[in-house]
């Protein structure tokens, strides 16, 4: 067994929209002065860990407010500074830009809906949704689906352009905990690749 991570997790310094309870969501918002000065002490702080504690790299979103946190404290640590977009906070849709009073006015259901953590929320429930994405997505999702092991030997094929159908559901009350997302995942049927054969070109419409 190889030997524990330590992760030490840390939100961005502060923004102007933080302090007006504005949702920022993937909108590139930078540092207020006050952010600025936070990342600065955060710097100062983490710059003297000694020893077996010292920290190795660091990794930040790369969105300004992450990232101009992160840059002082990676100066300081003279270790590598990594963008990483896939560390970026969620995207808010049409909340983004707008304070939370705005959008409790505006959107009252939804807002209701979204402060109660309901899990179903965004699950376009009843609705189809196509997600294109790559390999390695849909071998965790296929895993999940089979309770299979990350260990286990890949069972399955997963072709370019292939069609995966699967069928997501919320279950309980959706309370995640790290076992447990409370998102059940059931394969329907798994790498639909007809409209891929030659023979089959001439039975797919195809728009004038």
């Amino acid at each position: 067994m190889s030997e524990p991570t330590t992760l030490l997790l840390i939100r961005h310094g502060e923004t102007a929209w933080n302090a007006e309870h504005r949702i920022q969501g993937q909108l590139d918002i930078p540092l207020s002065v006050n952010g600025v000065w936070q990342a600065g002490r955060l710097a100062q702080r983490l710059g003297r860990v000694p020893g077996e504690h010292a920290i190795d790299t660091v990794y930040a979103s790369d969105l300004a407010r992450a990232w101009l946190t992160a840059l002082p404290l990676a100066q300081a640590l003279d270790v590598p500074l990594q963008s990483e977009p896939r560390l970026r906070e969620r995207h808010f849709g049409l909340f983004q830009g707008h304070t939370m009073e705005d959008v409790a006015a505006r959107w009252p259901d939804h807002f209701v809906a979204w402060r109660a953590r309901d899990p179903a929320w965004l699950m376009h429930a009843g609705g189809t949704v196509a997600v294109v994405t790559h390999g390695g997505v849909l071998d965790a999702a296929y895993r999940a689906a089979r309770s299979l092991s990350w260990h286990a030997p890949r069972e399955h094929l997963m072709l370019n352009a292939a069609i995966n159908r699967m069928q997501g559901r919320m279950q309980g009350t959706g309370v995640a905990s790290a076992s447990d997302t409370g998102l059940t995942l059931a394969i329907i049927d798994w790498c639909d690749d007809a409209h891929l054969l030659h023979d089959a070109a001439d039975a797919i419409a195809v728009p004038s």
